[in-house]
């Protein structure tokens, strides 16, 4: 189950630092690139199967230490970019603690076989009537 925003928020760890791209003389002044570190191992609101689960689906991710890292330097406000990074770690752990159901075999109905092989007569029947007749 996910936890609920404010259960995240005092786990994860924010970094600040100068961005690049648009924002002007302001980039060089203001450290409105955010990095949201997240301990997946010691999040106290999993369980160990979650735990497990987010380490298998999210290993391309994390660091060594298993540390989750999102960064977000799109806006030129902090608190934006803030609020961008706990938006992705959400979709992030929802995408990583969602469990695809098992698939269960159906026969083809009898229906869709039967209007196959009409079609396949049908088809046969049209280019046998291309053909030239026989002259015997």
């Amino acid at each position: 189950m996910l936890p609920n925003k404010e259960d995240i928020l005092k786990v994860a760890v924010f970094k600040t630092s100068r961005s690049g791209g648009k924002g002007g003389q302001n980039v060089n002044k203001v450290s409105s690139k955010v990095e949201l570190i997240f301990d997946v191992a010691n999040a106290p609101f999993f369980t160990p199967e979650e735990r497990l689960l987010l380490n298998e689906k999210l290993a391309n991710r994390l660091d060594q230490e298993g540390n989750l890292h999102i960064v977000s330097q799109e806006d030129r406000s902090q608190l934006m970019n803030k609020e961008r990074t706990i938006i992705k770690l959400i979709a992030l752990l929802k995408s990583g603690l969602h469990v695809q159901k098992k698939r269960k075999p159906t026969k083809t109905p009898k229906s869709v076989i039967r209007k196959r092989l009409a079609d396949k007569q049908s088809v046969s029947a049209k280019k046998e009537n291309r053909k030239r007749p026989q002259l015997d």
